[in-house]
């Protein structure tokens, strides 16, 4: 059989051919292999160094290492945090030519730990609440994109800290499969599996006197069902708010960015009587906005600035009589965007520039102007018009100095 090494960048042939392919994993020289901590896996999987890259190098069957190899690259592609593949190889053989299994290679994740070496000094019961926050946002950022795991637990998860909290990423897609939508079946399968796997390895943990005594196995496996549901509620429930209380609508965006989530449009219809509006985000990662943002009205602005901005954007077009989602004799949403920019945008922008000296950028004083209003909005406990928080805010900022008073 002859060795062939299929990998995602043209590079890394050449620095994987360096490896020692023909020999079988589990009895590579030490001299090719990094020493970092590995978590429980059905395969054989061992850290190597590959010129300036430290990757992971698991053995199996080649139909399945073709199959996760494509999977992984999709999630890639999809913005979703899971390791990153570098190849296959195939075509493996001993010196005797006996055949050998072929190999999946990733790149090693910076700054993460399987959950065990987590382990090794007991963690307080906090902390494995935050593990298991990572991991429930892991498994609604998949079934999101329509990713059915098919085995989710902590084994098959790596986390690394980030910022007081965890962020989780898949390691093992063997048994995933991607489907435009996943049904509320797939849906409950990956989750009652969830909760089977994480108990089952919490009380590995308690019988190896790993876990905090407060800890309770069977009820940390319920957990992570339950807040896979609170969070899958508050990303994709449906919201019924009074006609023009858009503040309502601002409150709900602020909830899922709190969230680590972004909205990338909404779908938002009224009722047949007027008085309501239905209002469904369509959640998304972050990432895309500024170029969306640029799209639909020339503006370029920072990430931030951008998703505020079209936040805002989808809420003004929600109160146009001839905005139509979907409908062709509807207005087309860029015609719309760019009268956004020429009655609301550019006008707030100037009112508040001509009274308030500032070297702010556009896109980040009208974020400002927002900001006020959300707050004043909060306050009134009622919408509040653009104009009146523009010259609230005008007011709020001239000194005695600047009014020359």
């Amino acid at each position: 059989m002859t060795l062939q090494i299929s990998a995602t960048n043209p590079e890394h042939p050449a620095l994987l051919l360096a490896l020692p392919w023909h020999t079988p994993l589990e009895q590579w020289p030490d001299e090719y292999l990094v020493p970092l901590p590995r978590g429980i896996s059905r395969h054989v999987v061992r850290y190597a160094r590959a010129g300036e890259e430290t990757v992971a190098v698991k053995e199996l069957a080649e139909r399945p290492a073709l199959r996760e190899y494509e999977l992984l690259r999709t999630l890639d592609r999809l913005g979703i945090p899971a390791v990153d593949p570098l190849g296959v190889v195939t075509g493996r053989t001993e010196a005797d030519g006996s055949p050998l299994e072929p190999v999946l290679i990733t790149r090693h994740l910076g700054g993460s730990l399987p959950y065990r070496s987590m382990f090794e000094t007991t963690m307080r019961p906090g902390t494995v609440h935050r593990l298991m926050d990572a991991l429930a946002v892991l498994l609604v950022r998949l079934h999101l994109t329509g990713f059915a795991w098919g085995d989710c637990s902590l084994s098959n998860t790596l986390f690394r800290r980030d910022a007081g909290a965890f962020a989780a990423y898949l390691v093992d897609a063997e048994t995933g499969e991607l489907h435009p939508r996943l049904s509320d079946g797939q849906r409950a399968y990956d989750i009652d599996l969830a909760r089977v796997n994480i108990s089952g390895e919490m009380l590995d943990l308690e019988a190896a006197g790993a876990l905090h005594p407060s800890i309770d196995p069977i009820a940390f496996g319920l957990e992570i069902e339950e807040r896979y549901q609170a969070l899958w509620s508050e990303l994709t429930r449906t919201s019924v708010y009074p006609a023009g209380e858009y503040h309502y609508m601002e409150r709900r965006i602020r909830r899922l960015n709190d969230l680590g989530f972004d909205v990338a449009e909404m779908q938002i219809s009224h009722a047949d009587h007027g008085d309501t509006v239905t209002f469904v985000p369509k959640v998304v990662d972050a990432g895309h906005h500024q170029r969306q943002l640029l799209r639909l009205t020339g503006l370029d602005a920072e990430e931030n600035q951008a998703r505020r901005l079209l936040n805002d954007l989808e809420s003004w077009m929600a109160t146009q009589d001839d905005y139509a989602p979907g409908d062709r004799h509807g207005a087309r949403t860029e015609v719309l965007a760019h009268r956004w920019v020429r009655e609301i945008f550019r006008p707030a922008v100037r009112a508040a520039r001509d009274h308030v000296p500032t070297r702010t950028d556009a896109a980040e004083l009208y974020h400002e102007l927002l900001e006020h209003r959300w707050s004043l909005c909060e306050q009134a406990q009622r919408d509040i018009e653009l104009d009146a928080a523009v010259a609230d805010y005008v007011g709020k900022a001239l000194t005695p100095d600047d009014s020359g008073t």
